[in-house]
């Protein structure tokens, strides 16, 4: 039996709460999603709606994981002559 459009907005809406907040999400997983995202998209596996849904939830992700990333640069420490010292990146990269 075809699906209605309520019944399929609700799966939608039902799809989009099973993931977590993207702000909770370890760097893995976030990366984990963002790759499903994109496999999905690429196939043409999505209907336009869930595809437009899972280009916001992979743009939350991408601005997740890149937020992760620039703070665990600024994390990073080096070992320079036996003493720890902050990392420094050569250039200011555009961000």
């Amino acid at each position: 039996m075809p699906r209605t459009k309520l019944e399929s907005t609700a799966d939608t809406s039902a799809s989009a709460n099973a993931h977590p907040p993207v702000g909770q999400l370890k760097f893995e997983a976030a990366i984990a999603q963002l790759e499903q995202i994109v496999q999905d998209m690429e196939g043409g596996r999505l209907p336009l709606e869930e595809s437009l849904a899972a280009y916001r939830r992979g743009s939350e992700l991408l601005q997740h994981c890149q937020q992760q990333l620039s703070d665990a640069e600024r994390q990073i420490q080096i070992l320079e002559n036996g003493a720890l010292r902050a990392f420094e990146t050569h250039g200011d990269e555009a961000r």
